[in-house]
């Protein structure tokens, strides 16, 4: 067999979604798989929809996901290849000398001013109930398309199609047969509903003398509540909200692999390394995969979970800095003891800033309905008061988070209460919130003076 060549072909006419990602993501993986070429061939023939903003958040999302291209744009002199140019755009003589090789065979006419592909085969006339006019049928053959994913497809083409448009400008179809031809494309690793399309270009294909590649059609994508396939319009369909809330890029190519592929057993969370070793097409379901926010967001949470102290810190660091998140000027040591104790409790790093607020100055939110939970539990001044003695006493050790635990369960013990009876309402009066990390790493963090400060200005409002 000769060296896998496998392409990924976006067209630059909308922000990037989570379907051409996969798309995107399953040819990486098989290139890397087999020691093949992944090839970026930008499809940017639609001049009224094109953008250079599209462009380059396709460049900036596969970067971001760790997907580098072998070839293609960007990729050192002439595309890292001997197949370019690698933008559709550029290659209108190679589009003109294809159009010419199939005149030449006899297999083109014109009508209606554009050039139309000519199949072989018995012709006749029926009408066309849908369309509500005659239309000209050409008898041919089942073509059998052995789909690496889906099996043995069966399709009929029965009726000749443009191929050029009357504006001189070919079609999708054309140019991707031209292009695959061209740059040597040894296998076709795209969404089912391209299936469709696969009669046209097997016959394209034929016409050019060029055995086809292997065709592989990876299932859709569908909407998470409802039916459908997932749209650019849906939540969570476009890449780029991913990179501005945080999302770890690690967590979100594992979430987006598991997608339609299935390495067996009950395995989520897996290295990039060991998915490329397993990966292969007939591992790729053939039922459609429907998306799901709160794996993505339990993936994301296992590889922040995971993250080396300093690396979280320096993310979360990054993250605070790029949103002008102030910090009351916090000190390296400080912000690194605070993120240590949000990162085992967090989900994402856009939650930071929340789950964090209180830790910076004074001027933080507090949650009214879990207050008023808070307070009508017990004597909750009476219990703030006793509170407030027992750590203005000069026993009460704010170095450690052990000592502070058994500060207030001897003061509940004395009491004939439990520590949850100190607990709520002194969290909220600190914090402003009802949960979040340890009573005592909070305060042994915010220190006797911040801590003293606040619980009375609380129990002043009651």
């Amino acid at each position: 067999m000769s060296p896998v060549r496998v392409r990924f072909a976006p067209s630059p006419t909308g922000f990037f979604h989570i379907g051409s990602a996969r798309t995107a993501l399953f040819n990486w993986l098989y290139a890397r798989h087999t020691g093949g070429t992944f090839i970026l061939r930008i499809e940017d023939t639609d001049k009224e929809r094109n953008s250079d903003e599209f462009l380059r958040v396709i460049y900036d999302s596969l970067a971001w996901l760790g997907m580098n291209w072998d070839e293609g744009p960007r990729v050192g002199a002439n595309g890292g290849g001997d197949f370019g140019p690698y933008r559709q755009s550029e290659r209108a003589h190679i589009y003109r000398e294809y159009l010419e090789k199939l005149r030449a065979a006899g297999r083109t006419y014109e009508k209606d001013g554009a050039t139309w592909f000519k199949l072989l085969g018995e012709r006749h006339t029926v009408f066309d109930e849908h369309r509500k006019k005659e239309v000209e049928k050409v008898k041919t053959a089942p073509m059998v398309i052995d789909d690496a994913i889906r099996g043995r497809v069966e399709r009929v083409e029965d009726e000749d199609f443009v191929i050029f448009r009357s504006d001189g400008n070919p079609v999708f179809h054309f140019v991707n047969v031209v292009d695959d031809i061209a740059m040597k494309i040894t296998h076709v690793i795209r969404g089912e509903d391209h299936l469709s399309n696969t009669s046209k270009h097997v016959a394209l294909f034929e016409a050019f003398g060029v055995k086809p590649p292997v065709f592989a059609h990876i299932p859709l994508i569908l909407k998470q509540n409802g039916p459908g396939k997932m749209s650019k319009r849906d939540q969570g369909a476009l890449i780029e909200e991913y990179q501005r809330r945080g999302y770890l890029p690690e967590a979100v190519v594992n979430f987006i692999t598991l997608l339609g592929w299935n390495p067996g057993g009950d395995r989520e969370k897996m290295p990039i390394e060991e998915i490329v070793r397993l990966f292969d097409l007939p591992a790729v379901n053939q039922s459609n995969a429907r998306f799901d926010d709160k794996k993505m967001a339990h993936m994301n949470m296992l590889y922040l979970l995971a993250l080396p102290p300093a690396e979280f810190t320096a993310k979360a660091r990054a993250y605070f800095e790029a949103r002008k998140v102030a910090t009351g000027g916090a000190d390296d040591a400080y912000f690194e003891a605070v993120m240590a104790l949000a990162q085992p409790k967090i989900k994402g790093i856009e939650e930071l800033p929340a789950y964090t607020a209180y830790f910076w100055g004074e001027d933080y939110p507090t949650d009214e309905k879990a207050k008023a939970k808070a307070l009508a539990k017990g004597e909750p001044k009476a219990r703030l008061a006793e509170l407030i003695e027992a750590l203005r006493s000069p026993a009460a050790d704010f170095a450690s988070d052990t000592a502070l635990e058994a500060l207030i369960k001897s003061l509940a013990e004395a009491r004939g209460l439990g520590f949850g009876d100190y607990q709520g309402v002194a969290r909220i009066a600190v914090t402003g919130l009802s949960a979040g990390p340890s009573l005592t790493s909070i305060l042994r963090l915010l220190g006797r003076e911040r801590v003293l400060a606040r619980l009375e200005r609380f129990v002043a409002t009651l």
